[in-house]
């Protein structure tokens, strides 16, 4: 079985929903509402640093900005925690550095999406005109 780690981001599914779990976070009991793939994050790195996943939100929610939510928190120490970790070797393993072979991985026509936007009005045209000029230009 592939660690989720090693998947290519690009690859992976997102579920879209938000998953409610009750964690205990300085010995209270709260709910956090998180994607998948964050609890996927939080249950591996307890894994790895031999912890729960309580300790992690203890520690986070005792570090974190009053003014910033605890949810908020924990993707922010998600993604410093891993790109803390990551290399300029695993960058280059993962194909990482070229834009191009990003959206080939993709499987996405960025050019035939930024055209199907601006007609079917989903997002603002301005911008939409200017992005597409851009992937125009570059073709």
């Amino acid at each position: 079985m592939q660690d989720i780690s090693e998947k290519d981001p690009i690859q992976i599914q997102s579920k879209s929903t938000l998953v409610s779990r009750n964690i205990t976070v300085t010995g209270r009991r709260t709910s956090v509402r998180l994607e998948p793939e964050m609890w996927t994050a939080l249950k591996e790195i307890s894994k790895r640093e031999d912890c729960s996943i309580h300790d992690i939100c203890s520690l986070i929610y005792l570090r974190k900005n009053n003014d910033t939510s605890l949810t908020a928190a924990i993707r922010v120490f998600l993604m410093l925690y891993f790109r803390a970790s990551s290399t300029e070797e695993g960058h280059v393993r993962a194909g990482h550095g070229n834009f191009e072979q990003m959206k080939k991985r993709a499987k996405v026509d960025v050019q035939q999406e930024l055209a199907a936007a601006l007609q079917s009005g989903k997002s603002n045209g301005i911008l939409l005109r200017k992005n597409m000029s851009k992937a125009r230009a570059r073709a």
